[in-house]
């Protein structure tokens, strides 16, 4: 009789167990979003120290005045940027990234930062152990040998798995402490090398010099510690700008906080709320929760904000992820908003631009993950040249994209919807 009592207390016990495991499991996936909303409205202009300090404030993010960015679009260009700078390194060199992925691409990358490591600069990599998944230790053999490190973000134990859903979805690469790279592109082939029906994936990255730089190192810095155990510092990692180009740049980086909230979030929002001309936005995963998509509908119809958004078309790497961004097309189409899908390729560039000044670039998508459980990157920055340089990439994006009418989105097809409402099931995964 003991033994049945002691049975049933285990079952009961057990059974509380599961029940609690599989409650957080569910506020895990389809926890409700934050709402954000901007009770005071932005009235000081664009350009002024006053909004700057704003920002500064909201995002916790320097405001790094002598700062010189370039545009690199396409991989067969930041590749070959990065590869370049990599080789000149004398000290150090960083890299973070959510995709490395075995290829040529990556053999080149490892070719290189072996070679390095050997002329003894010191090489850390940090890589989410998910986007890299198959790319194991065995693969940076030679590259450990040679003295670098590589340090996984997350990997799969007991103990991380309450963090199990945060990734580290940046792509960055510091140079000697004084050239950086920041956009949304990892280390893969489908970034350079086009196969048939599959074409070389579109997307931009950027170089940046100056004080900025010390921004991107210190992201970066965050995430060796948590996958290492290790703080870096000194003259080689933080050495002093030789920059004094006038470009005001912020580095935002963005973890999820206990209570949901990200500074990504917060300077998207902020910007899009001061938006008084136009609004543009490249985004390969375009998912815009209630506030974002409120904020976008108020932008046009409360001060005609001109938008224009380009998503992805047919070719995209995540069907059931283009079904959920179609199915938010409805209140943006009906507000005036004009959304047009590329067809060339997958578009996986990350942009937006502010009333042709501000603009913000980095690894944030336009949807759930990046704003609520990722950690991600962003330069933000006000600098018209770069934001004119941007809007002739986005120009020449709209030739190759197709313009999604409203008439054509109410007609969506009954398989279309189904698609859509499974996706919606799973939106704050997305």
């Amino acid at each position: 009789m003991d033994w049945l009592n002691w049975s049933i207390v285990f079952l009961v016990f057990e059974t509380i167990a599961i029940i609690v495991l599989l409650f957080l499991l569910f506020l895990a996936l389809f926890e409700p979003g934050l709402d954000y909303k901007i009770s005071t409205p932005v009235t000081a202009p664009l350009e002024s120290e006053d909004f700057l300090r704003s920002l500064e404030g909201l995002t916790d993010a320097k405001v790094h005045r002598q700062t010189h960015i370039e545009v690199l679009t396409n991989g067969e260009v930041y590749y070959e940027a990065e590869l370049a700078a990599i080789r000149l390194a004398k000290e150090t060199i960083n890299l973070e990234a959510y995709i490395f992925q075995k290829g040529e691409v990556a053999g080149r990358f490892l070719d290189v930062l072996t070679e390095r490591a050997k002329a003894g600069v010191k090489v850390n990599l940090v890589l989410d152990t998910l986007g890299s998944f198959a790319s194991w230790n065995s693969y940076f053999a030679e590259l450990t040998k040679a003295g670098g490190q590589v340090a996984w973000y997350h990997p799969l134990r007991w103990q991380t798995i309450a963090r199990i859903n945060n990734r580290t979805h940046r792509e960055l690469i510091i140079v000697d402490g004084r050239v950086g790279f920041i956009g949304g592109a990892g280390f893969a082939d489908h970034w350079l090398i086009g196969k048939e029906k599959h074409p070389r994936w579109r997307d931009t990255m950027f170089r940046v010099e100056g004080d900025a730089v010390l921004g991107l190192q210190s992201t970066f810095a965050e995430n060796w510690l948590e996958a290492s155990g290790e703080i870096i510092g000194g003259a080689e990692y933080f050495p002093p700008s030789q920059r004094e180009d006038e470009s005001c740049a912020l580095i935002v980086n963005s973890s999820p906080s206990a209570g949901r909230s990200t500074r990504a979030r917060m300077l998207y929002q902020t910007l899009l709320h001061a938006a008084q001309r136009k609004i543009l936005i490249t985004t390969p995963y375009f998912l815009p929760d209630k506030s974002a998509r409120r904020e976008l509908v108020c932008a046009i119809k409360d001060r005609g904000v001109e938008m224009k958004i380009i998503t992805p078309g047919d070719h995209n790497d995540h069907t059931i992820v283009r079904r959920s961004s179609r199915r938010l097309y409805g209140d943006l189409l009906e507000a005036g908003a004009e959304i047009y899908e590329y067809q060339a390729a997958m578009i996986h560039a990350k942009i937006l631009i502010i009333d042709d000044c501000w603009s913000v670039v980095g690894s944030t998508n336009f949807d759930n993950r990046s704003f609520g459980l990722n950690d991600e990157v962003n330069l933000a920055t006000y600098d018209k040249h770069l934001a004119a340089r941007l809007t002739e990439d986005f120009t020449r994006d709209l030739t190759e994209s197709r313009q999604v009418s409203l008439e054509e989105w109410n007609k969506r097809g009954l398989l279309e919807r189904a698609h859509e409402q499974v996706g919606r099931v799973f939106e704050r995964q997305q």
